[in-house]
């Protein structure tokens, strides 16, 4: 028998057996296949290992993605992104340049397309903004997880817009989150008590400030010790 005898149904279980560039290369053989390769409910779980994979034509966005991951565990994490942007140099300004509207560009696509997400993970995507985080809870309403992991431009906004718009969210995890503030932890626990949250050391870490703002605060604390 060949493989295009196969009905729809099949065919679509084969495909969940194989990973995004193998169904699309399979996809590439007939427009049969193709279509199968197209349908939306193939994809309703997707991983993503570095923001580059989201240029790869290699999988489809749509109302049935219920599970997405963008998990990006690279030295480049730690000394280019995560370094704050007043401290950059010119060539470590250039290397973001390339890559540091991927996630949030894609984030703006899953609003439109997927409705019905249920998870969202995102380790190590150091350019995703509040921002971008409450849009994704204000579209996709059904969302009952949200996993942070080092993602430095996240701040206490990202869990005022939990506790504005995440009505589904049964988890919440904030971890490595350097501008994370026990403030903004103990906000959420009292105003939405039925989500599971967790923070593992983000309140704990030095936020970021700019140097001026750290040249007020020591003449602050100057004054407070002369004046002692």
């Amino acid at each position: 028998m060949h493989l295009t005898q196969l009905n729809r149904e099949c065919l679509l279980h084969l495909f969940s057996f194989l990973d995004k560039d193998s169904r699309r290369s399979l996809s590439l053989t007939c427009h049969q296949l193709r279509a199968v390769f197209l349908d939306p409910c193939l994809w309703n779980l997707l991983h993503f290992s570095s923001p580059c994979q989201l240029r790869r034509d290699n999988f489809v966005l749509g109302p049935s993605l219920r599970y997405l991951t963008i998990c990006w565990y690279s030295s480049r994490v730690l000394q280019v992104c995560n370094i704050e942007d007043w401290l950059k140099s010119p060539f470590q300004k250039d290397i973001c340049s390339k890559h540091e509207s991927l996630v949030s560009s894609f984030l703006a696509q899953v609003c439109q397309m997927c409705p019905n997400l249920l998870s969202l993970t995102l380790s190590g995507c150091g350019h995703i903004t509040d921002q971008d985080v409450t849009s994704t809870l204000r579209s996709c309403r059904k969302l009952c997880c949200l996993h942070l992991e080092n993602c430095v431009r996240i701040t206490d906004c990202s869990l005022e817009g939990v506790v504005a718009h995440g009505d589904s969210l049964e988890e919440v995890k904030v971890d490595f989150c350097r501008n994370i503030t026990q403030a903004g932890l103990q906000a959420v626990r009292s105003k939405r008590p039925d989500i599971r949250l967790s923070a593992e050391r983000s309140a704990d870490m030095i936020p970021d400030s700019k140097p001026d703002e750290r040249v007020m605060l020591r003449r602050t604390l100057q004054k407070v010790l002369q004046f002692s």
